[in-house]
């Protein structure tokens, strides 16, 4: 992935690859858990309406998978900055190093199925440097739909080293997003009937920022929660006006779904940015346009 222009905040390093792909399966992390060192393991399993991920977490795990808490761990204080703003550095930081998070140890993350949440800690930790994370795809669903081994023990990791250095992937902040709804490619991850505005379960304005395009994070899975094979959603992207030709952002209600579209994004090589405040802080300043229909 090469620098961007304008609107994007954060360029992405000169020099910089995506050579790690994103996506392990259930297979291939089975192998890797016997290597040594084998990757860290993050379980993010989480739900905006609960319950708290942690239960599922007790209840079983992947062996030596550590916890690790969506709402405190990726994401700050809700606020101006929307309901999941970025953590600092310092906070994501030392969140990391106490999962057992290292720079020269490869890293995988899931949730229980669909990566709406892996994908945030897989975004975050890309912005923050790691060089190689990966979401397993179908998550925990499809660990356990293959016979594999959980447990119930919480580990207690040795320490990390893992050093979070933002930019390593492109954000968009509001005026960077209303830019790219106008003159590039602006996705919007939510579903179709809140970025119309005929319901809005969460925050207090319903609608859209305008030019932006309804593209689900929905649609980027199948129905077992795995993705789509990446030529099906190089051309489900296409069809919506963004390819590696175009400058491509994602937004959603706080930018947890939004991380998912990227990484579908990746998966089809679409280069794309986040807006990680999303409707949630485009909607603190009440002078920003709002589109219904």
């Amino acid at each position: 992935m090469t620098p961007v222009d304008p609107p994007f905040t954060t360029p992405v390093h000169a020099g910089q690859t995506d050579a790690v792909h994103p996506l392990v399966d259930v297979s291939a992390l089975a192998r890797q858990l016997y290597r040594d060192p084998g990757p860290v393991l993050l379980d993010v399993r989480w739900n905006l309406a609960g319950p708290p991920g942690i239960e599922a977490y007790r209840r079983g795990h992947l062996p030596g998978a550590v916890f690790v808490d969506l709402d405190r761990d990726v994401a700050a204080e809700p606020g101006a900055g929307g309901r999941h703003p970025l953590p600092s550095a310092d906070a994501f930081q030392e969140a990391m190093r106490r999962a057992g998070v290292s720079a020269a140890q490869p890293v995988v993350v899931y949730d229980e199925a669909d990566a709406s949440a892996a994908a945030r800690l897989w975004w975050t930790l890309r912005y923050y440097g790691h060089p190689d994370v990966r979401v397993l795809d179908g998550g925990f669903r499809a660990w356990t739909g293959a016979g594999r081994p959980v447990e119930t023990d919480e580990p207690d990791p040795p320490r990390g080293d893992f050093t979070a250095r933002p930019g390593g992937l492109p954000v968009l902040d509001a005026a960077g997003a209303a830019a790219l709804a106008r003159d590039g490619v602006l996705l919007d991850a939510r579903a179709a009937e809140r970025y119309r505005g005929e319901k809005e379960p969460v925050d207090p304005v319903a609608g859209h920022i305008p030019g932006a395009v309804s593209a689900p994070t929905s649609d980027n899975v199948d129905e077992s929660g795995c993705f789509l094979p990446s030529l099906a959603l190089r051309e489900r992207f296409a069809g919506l006006g963004a390819t590696d030709a175009q400058h491509v952002g994602a937004y959603c209600g706080s930018g947890i779904t939004a991380a998912h579209e990227v990484l579908a994004l990746t998966i089809a090589g679409v280069p794309a940015a986040l807006y990680v405040g999303s409707w949630s802080e485009w909607i603190t300043d009440p002078s920003r346009p709002v589109a219904t229909g």
